[in-house]
């Protein structure tokens, strides 16, 4: 399924959208403990398209807020997956707080040890946009959302055009990027892949690089050539984006 944006007026991500999503971790982790939890947000009659990343931190950065520029040591993730359907909000942050923590194929499921560790990272998706070509974007504003047709049912003649091979040593999925709920919409003629705004200037890509390392995590291992790219489908998204660590979870919880 296409990326969708049912919510024409845009609404920043709030710090509550991660102790949300901390709550819902919790009970999974531990139900005895900790009851079913219930937003501390009002969400009706917003519906996003959303993404939910856990990160864990160094032990020197545990307590430290996640805002302090001093307190900013790379993150390792520890999980990120996200849809491109419109959710009711209350209801997406849940099911993608769990998908993301437990069911990132990447990564064996957060453990209750490891939760004094994690920093959660809720990404809201608004002002999905066709792009005119490969290019029509601006890195550190725009996510990018690619399709392209399956090598196997392609032409041959555009899987073999071209004179501008890749460039880039880095078309190979890294570390910190973000899986997404696949639809079936997309069918076997159509791969496709999205990096969030703020994957490709930590990556420090150029858009070349960005557009043809969202071709690899795709799927495509042929040849990437200039034709390729420009037969490219790409849309450009923003997102509103919002990070907390489990020790201010914990502090907003004691003072609710």
């Amino acid at each position: 399924m296409a990326p969708s944006n049912s919510n024409n007026s845009p609404s920043a991500a709030l710090p509550e959208h991660c102790y949300y999503c901390f709550a819902v971790i919790e009970h999974e982790l531990n139900p005895t403990s900790h009851p079913t939890p219930t937003p501390s947000f009002d969400d009706e009659g917003q519906e996003y398209p959303l993404f939910v990343t856990w990160n864990i931190l160094t032990h020197s950065s545990v307590g430290k807020p996640a805002c302090s520029p001093a307190s900013r040591p790379t993150p390792r993730l520890r999980g990120c997956i996200g849809t491109f359907e419109a959710y009711p909000l209350a209801q997406g942050l849940a099911e993608y707080a769990s998908i993301s923590a437990f069911k990132d194929g990447r990564f064996p499921a957060i453990t209750q040890a490891e939760l004094p560790h994690l920093e959660c990272g809720v990404s809201l998706l608004t002002g999905f946009e066709e792009c005119d070509d490969y290019l029509d974007w601006q890195v550190g504003t725009h996510g990018i959302y690619i399709h392209l047709p399956n090598p196997a049912l392609a032409p041959k003649s555009l899987l073999a055009g071209g004179n501008q091979d890749s460039a880039s040593s880095r078309s190979s999925t890294p570390a910190v990027t973000c899986r997404f709920a696949r639809s079936e919409a997309s069918g076997p003629a159509v791969l496709t892949a999205t990096y969030l705004p703020d994957v490709i200037p930590d990556q420090g890509w150029t858009k070349v690089e960005a557009i043809d390392s969202a071709m690899r995590k795709a799927g495509f291992d042929g040849k990437i050539t200039e034709d390729i790219r420009r037969s490219l489908r790409v849309r450009r998204y923003r997102s509103d984006k919002v990070e907390r660590r489990y020790a201010e979870y914990v502090a907003w919880k004691q003072g609710q």
